[in-house]
Parts: C-alpha cells; sequence; structure tokens
C-alpha cells in the first residue's frame, strides 16, 4: 500500500502559494480543475506550470469532476501530476479502467456525506465505498452542499461518525475533507482517526487566498492529532515526473 498524504491543501492559486503552504508543512497540494460546480483557481497551462517546479516532496494532485478514464489520464499527463482525486460518481468499473491504463498514478476517489444521514444510507456509503476500494489508493469524504451541488469547496462539515465508519471498515487509508480549519481539526482527526486530512475555504482570507497564520495553525494541529491517534506518518506517495505518452 502506497503511504498516504497526511496533510492536503485545496485550490492553489499560484507557485508562490503552493511553496508557502510546503514551507508550513503542507504534504500535498490540490488543483482542482474540469469541475462541475466551481469556476477552476488556475487554467490548465497554469496548473502545469505550478506542478513542473514544485519541490521535491510536495505531492500536486489533480482535483477533478472528470469521470472518463480516458479524459482523467490525459489531463493528468497534461498537468504533470502524479496523484488524481475523483469527485463525481465514478463506477468501480472505470476506475478499474483508470487504475488498467494508468497504474502508476495515485488515485483518491472521493465518497460525498450529505447533510444528516440516516441508517440506510450510512449502510449504502459503506457499501460505495468498499465497492471503490479495489481500484484506488486512498478514499477522501468530503460534504454535500444541497443548495448548489457541489460535493468539494463547500466549506461544510458532514456527521464525522460516517466518515469514522469508513475509517475503520474500509482497508484503504481515509482522508477526511469538508469544512475543516485551524479550529476543528484536531477534534475532527480524533473523532475519525484518519489517514490524513484536506482543508480549502477554511484556510483562505476574504480575497480567496491562503491565509499563512491559518495554514500554519491547521498544518500544526492536524500533525500533532495524527501523530496522538497513530495515524501512519510515511508521508506522502513518492513524487513522480510527468508520465510519458
Amino acid at each position: 500500500m502506497r503511504p498516504c498524504p497526511r496533510v492536503q491543501v485545496a485550490g492553489v492559486r499560484d507557485l508562490d502559494e503552493a511553496l508557502m503552504l510546503a514551507r508550513l508543512g503542507v504534504d500535498s497540494v490540490g488543483l482542482p480543475l474540469r469541475l462541475a460546480v466551481h469556476a477552476p483557481d488556475v487554467t490548465e497551462a497554469q496548473a502545469a506550470r505550478i506542478v513542473a517546479a514544485l519541490p521535491p516532496g510536495l505531492l500536486a494532485v489533480c482535483i477533478t469532476y472528470a469521470t472518463d478514464p480516458v479524459e482523467v489520464d490525459a489531463l493528468c499527463r497534461a498537468v504533470g501530476t502524479a496523484a488524481v482525486q475523483l469527485h463525481a460518481p465514478m463506477p468501480p468499473a472505470a476506475l478499474a479502467a483508470l487504475r488498467a491504463r494508468r497504474p502508476d498514478l495515485y488515485i483518491i476517489k472521493s465518497v460525498i456525506v450529505p447533510p444528516a444521514p440516516e441508517p440506510a444510507l450510512r449502510e449504502a456509503l459503506l457499501a460505495e465505498a468498499r465497492a471503490l476500494a479495489g481500484h484506488c489508493d486512498a478514499l477522501l469524504t468530503d460534504s454535500l452542499d444541497p443548495a448548489s451541488g457541489a460535493t468539494g469547496a463547500t466549506g461544510r462539515v458532514h456527521d464525522w461518525s460516517v466518515s469514522a465508519l469508513l475509517a475503520r471498515a474500509c482497508p484503504l487509508p481515509l482522508i477526511l475533507a469538508g469544512g475543516l480549519g485551524p479550529d476543528n481539526v484536531a477534534e475532527a482527526v480524533r473523532a475519525v482517526r484518519p489517514a490524513g486530512v484536506d482543508a480549502h475555504t477554511g484556510l483562505e482570507d476574504a480575497l480567496g487566498r491562503k491565509d499563512p497564520a491559518l495554514v500554519a495553525a491547521f498544518a500544526a494541529r492536524a500533525r500533532a492529532a495524527l501523530d496522538e491517534t497513530g495515524a501512519a506518518a510515511a508521508g506522502p506517495p513518492p513524487v513522480r515526473g510527468p508520465a510519458g505518452p
């Protein structure tokens, strides 16, 4: 099993911001592209330039709602990322096709938790996670915004007991996302016991830029809580160069 990023921050806007995140203890940076709801923070060409200039050891993750294995593969090759985070519904067969096409790609698949999930829905989410697990390297739980339909960058906290259930019952590492920030990340880690955490809007200032003080506090508190709960400290997957043609 390849190791899972422990502290991830999504929504990087430029290289300076990515380098700031690395200095403050972030393992991986997310670049949202081809989204169903939100507008991307950067173009695909800008994302490729950011990825090409990242320091060794900082993993770049392409975050996308694309679902076609050929499209996902082409996007990751164009941007130069060694990892992808898939946020749209994607059947196990499509994930298996992506894995067969790109065995080197670190695949993170989201499982979206709606507000106030009933017991039957919890079981459905668990069944979904188990079905996806055979074709991914990690799962990520995130929150649904019913108003917009967004399944990421919502700023909403979901029921952590659902994520805790998946973390206990699934064979893959679980990354916890959804409304996390410096004030609640330690509590969230203790409640869920994930392998890693991901934050986006909770670390931004009024202009949508990552706030260094918020990032520093988030990374420090997340790592302390992950160490306390015994999450693997192996660090992110090895950073690979852009895939060949």
